[in-house]
């Protein structure tokens, strides 16, 4: 998919999911990661390599694959932060849940902040997109459902 524009559409016809034709809108995805979770995996899970290969070598493949770890970090992170914008009610106490998301947010980045191992960095990375894909998901449906119930409302 190297030069392709990454879109929902895209991410729909990997899943093979047909999008509605009403309305239906330019949409980019939250993030500029990769297209797919092998994608993820082959980049960041550590493979075999002969030992043949120079000190440089190694240190400069080790350097892209934390600088690509890190960029995917980022762009979660990022990502995390728009989605919370639109999470606009308070809870029981009055606080914000785009503020309480926030805040788990950077606990949860702080706590993995030091995670050495590329196998379990990726997961984390890998739970976190879906994490945001399914709140952002589960967002959109009880917004469709409360039009729809609006739209009855209006009706009767």
């Amino acid at each position: 998919m190297n030069g392709k524009w990454r879109s929902v559409w895209n991410l729909m016809e990997n899943v093979k999911l047909k999008p509605k034709t009403e309305n239906v809108c330019g949409w980019r995805l939250l993030h500029e990661g990769p297209d797919t979770i092998d994608e993820l995996l082959d980049r960041h899970l550590v493979k075999k390599v002969n030992n043949n290969n120079d000190d440089e070598e190694d240190e400069l493949l080790n350097r892209r694959r934390l600088t690509s770890t890190r960029r995917e970090a980022l762009s979660l992170y990022r990502d995390i932060l728009r989605a919370s914008r639109f999470f606009t009610w308070s809870d029981s106490k009055g606080v914000l849940w785009r503020d309480l998301l926030r805040d788990s947010a950077r606990k949860e980045f702080e706590l993995a902040r030091f995670e050495t191992d590329p196998e379990i960095v990726t997961r984390l990375l890998i739970g976190g997109r879906e994490a945001v894909h399914n709140a952002i998901d589960k967002l959109a449906e009880k917004q469709r459902q409360q039009i729809q119930k609006d739209r009855g409302h209006d009706q009767t």
